[in-house]
C-alpha cells in the first residue's frame, strides 16, 4: 500500500509512539487524582508531554499546553473563548469547517463573521482581503496557516502584525503547519490561541490535539467537571490548563503524542519540510505535464506539505477510487473545506489531494505517477 493521505492523519508512526501508548496502558492511572505510583506515573507522562510541546511551539509554559481530542475541539475552545459574548470575526477564504461551523452555530448569540476571499497562492491578496474585511466590532481574526486542500501558506506573520497594531486577538489553525513550518506562540505577538491535531505531522495517535493558550486572560470553558484541583469549589477553576481539561485525560494518547513530538524535534522541521518538498516537486511536476490534468501548486514560500490536482472529465471520487484499487490512498472531494474550493474554483466536485509524510519515498511517487498514467489511458 502507498499512503498519500497524511493530511487527514499520518498512518505510519515512529515505532516508539505505539510502544509508549502500550506502556501507558499498562502502568498509568488517572493523573492528578491520587498520590499512588500509577497516578503519579500518569501525571509525569502528561507533564513531560506538556514540556515537549511548550518547547516546540514557544508556549509561555507547560501549563499553557492544553490537551484536546483533536484540532476541532481546540478550535471550538479558542473561538468560543474569544467570541462567547458576541462580536465579529474575520476568517480567510481557506478555513476548514472546524472554524466555519462553530461560527455559524454562534450566530444566535450575536456572532457574525466575514470571509476574506482571495485568489489561490496570492499572499498579498489574502492579506489585503483580511484588511478590507475588518469592522469596528471585529473581535478576532482566524487564520488557517496552511490550507488543508492546496498547501497554500497564508501570510500569518503579516496578519499577526496587523492584529498587533489593531489590538485584535488572533486564532491560528495550525492543523497542517504544526510539524512542517515553525509555529511559535512567542513570535506571534497577537495570537491568543494556536490549535493543532496530534495525529497529523506531529506523528501522534488519533484522539489527540493541542491548544496553546498564549494568554492567560479571557478564558471561557465549554465544559465543566472534575479537574483534580480546587475540588471543594462548585465552579470551574479559572486557571490553565484546568479550565479547559475536565474529566480524565487520554493518557495513552498523550504518551504516544509525546514520542511523536520528540520525533519531530529530533528530525528537525527544516529537514522534514525539505523531504516533503522534494516529493511534491517530483509528483506535481510530472503530473502537470499530463494531458487533461490540472495541478494546483506554487513556489516553495507559499506552498507546503501537500498539493491537489483534478482530471478533466473525471470526478475526484472516480480518480481516487481507481487509484485505491491499486492500493494508492489519496483524499477526494471537498476535504471539509468548501471555502477553499470556492476560492480556487474547484466546486462542486472538489479535487484529489496528495499529502506526504517523512516516511514516504520517491519510489512510491514513481509508482503513483505510473498508476495515474495508466488510468488516463484506460477506458
Amino acid at each position: 500500500m502507498i499512503y498519500f493521505d497524511n493530511g487527514a492523519t499520518t498512518l505510519q508512526k515512529p515505532t516508539q509512539v505505539a510502544r509508549a501508548m502500550e506502556a501507558a496502558m499498562i502502568s498509568c492511572a488517572n493523573p492528578g487524582r491520587s498520590g499512588h505510583r500509577p497516578a503519579m506515573k500518569a501525571a509525569d507522562v502528561v507533564y513531560r508531554c506538556r514540556e515537549e510541546a511548550a518547547a516546540l511551539f514557544g508556549a509561555p509554559g507547560p501549563e499553557s499546553v492544553v490537551f484536546t481530542q483533536n484540532a476541532t475541539h481546540a478550535l471550538n475552545l479558542a473561538i468560543k473563548s474569544v467570541l462567547h459574548s458576541g462580536g465579529h470575526a474575520v476568517i480567510s477564504g481557506y478555513e476548514h469547517n472546524s472554524v466555519v461551523r462553530p461560527l455559524e452555530a454562534m450566530k444566535e448569540s450575536g456572532v457574525t463573521y466575514t470571509v476574506a476571499q482571495s485568489p489561490l497562492f496570492s499572499q498579498r491578496a489574502a492579506y489585503d482581503a483580511v484588511c478590507e474585511a475588518l469592522q469596528d466590532d471585529t473581535r478576532c481574526i482566524i487564520i488557517n496557516h496552511i490550507s488543508n486542500v492546496f498547501g497554500f501558506v497564508l501570510p500569518l506573520e503579516a496578519i499577526d502584525q496587523l492584529c498587533s497594531r489593531k489590538g485584535i486577538p488572533l486564532i491560528v489553525d495550525a492543523s497542517q503547519s504544526a510539524g512542517i513550518l515553525p509555529v511559535s506562540a512567542a513570535a506571534l505577538k497577537s495570537a491568543h490561541f494556536i490549535c493543532m491535531p496530534g495525529h497529523k505531522s506531529l506523528y501522534g495517535p488519533q484522539g489527540t490535539g493541542i491548544l496553546i493558550s498564549c494568554k492567560d486572560s479571557g478564558l471561557f470553558s465549554l465544559m465543566q467537571g472534575g479537574t483534580g484541583s480546587n475540588s471543594i469549589e462548585t465552579t470551574q477553576p479559572g486557571f490553565l490548563p484546568d479550565i479547559f481539561e475536565s474529566g480524565t485525560l487520554n493518557v495513552p494518547g498523550i504518551a504516544g503524542l509525546h514520542e511523536g513530538l520528540r520525533f519531530v524535534r529530533r528530525q528537525g522541521l527544516a529537514a522534514m519540510a525539505q523531504h516533503k518538498r522534494h516529493l511534491i516537486e517530483a509528483a506535481a511536476g510530472e503530473l502537470a505535464e499530463l494531458k487533461g490534468v490540472t495541478v494546483y501548486r506554487s513556489s516553495a514560500d507559499c506552498h507546503q506539505g501537500l498539493f491537489a490536482f483534478t482530471v478533466q472529465g473525471k470526478s475526484s471520487a472516480e480518480v481516487c477510487q481507481k487509484l485505491a484499487e491499486r492500493d494508492i490512498c489519496l483524499r477526494d472531494g471537498l476535504h471539509c473545506s468548501p471555502l477553499a474550493h470556492r476560492s480556487a474554483g474547484t466546486l462542486p466536485d472538489g479535487a484529489c489531494r496528495v499529502s506526504f509524510s517523512c516516511f514516504n519515498t520517491l519510489s512510491e511517487v514513481k509508482f503513483f505517477l505510473s498508476a495515474v498514467k495508466k488510468m488516463l489511458t484506460s477506458p
